[in-house]
């Protein structure tokens, strides 16, 4: 009687991870917020403001763009449409600032910025509703970072320059909540632990299917 012999089954290859990109995200909006919210709130010289433009074109602007695209490549639909979303609202806000803020009527343009801000403060009240599911860092990151948004979008468009320095206000609130978070996913993934919590509020799926 032969004797079958059975081959062994072929290792199937593990597919590449792809290490977590929202804490480089995080660090990235978290930066730039702070310094554009240095000068809304008018704690430096108007004057001084040019070092925003670099920091909102490179590291709010393309690097978080880049978190972006790797959190498409993880499934996260959450991930991916905030960073990339906001990677581009830096982008534009470098580009308007540099190439199309002189063309506008000097008597009127603070209105058209605020039309502006008023587009990414919707953008940012649903997507607060979807951080909900994340955790209460992320979830207090858009919370004020909404705030933010209404407060300068009122300020432009009233021409309030109170209004614009309360903005200013929040946003360092805000820089401060995602440097948190920021933080707390580099400190607990080098760590291995929970070395900062970040209270997950409830199970989320990576991926949903709309089909």
């Amino acid at each position: 009687m032969s004797t079958i012999r059975s081959e062994p089954t072929p290792a199937v290859a593990a597919e590449p991870g792809v290490a977590d990109p929202a804490p480089l995200g995080l660090a990235a909006f978290a930066m730039t917020t702070f310094v554009v919210s240095v000068f809304n709130a008018d704690l430096l010289p108007a004057d001084l403001d040019a070092v925003v433009l670099p920091l909102a074109l490179f590291y709010g602007g393309i690097a978080q763009l880049l978190a972006g695209m790797w959190e498409f490549r993880n499934r996260n639909v959450f991930g991916a449409t905030a960073f990339t979303s906001y990677g581009a609202f830096w982008l534009s806000y470098a580009a308007f600032v540099q190439f199309f803020h002189d063309e506008l009527p000097p008597d009127t343009a603070h209105k058209a910025i605020g039309v502006f801000l008023l587009g990414w403060a919707i953008f940012t009240c649903y997507m607060l509703v979807a951080s909900l599911r994340v955790s209460a860092a992320v979830a207090l990151v858009f919370l004020l970072l909404a705030a933010t948004f209404i407060l300068l979008c009122t300020g432009e468009y009233m021409d309030s320059t109170s209004v614009l320095k309360w903005g200013g206000y929040v946003g360092l609130a805000t820089a401060a909540a995602a440097a948190y978070a920021s933080f707390a996913g580099v400190a607990n993934a080098t760590w291995g632990r929970v070395i900062l919590p970040v209270v997950p509020l409830a199970p989320r799926p990576r991926s949903v299917d709309a089909r």
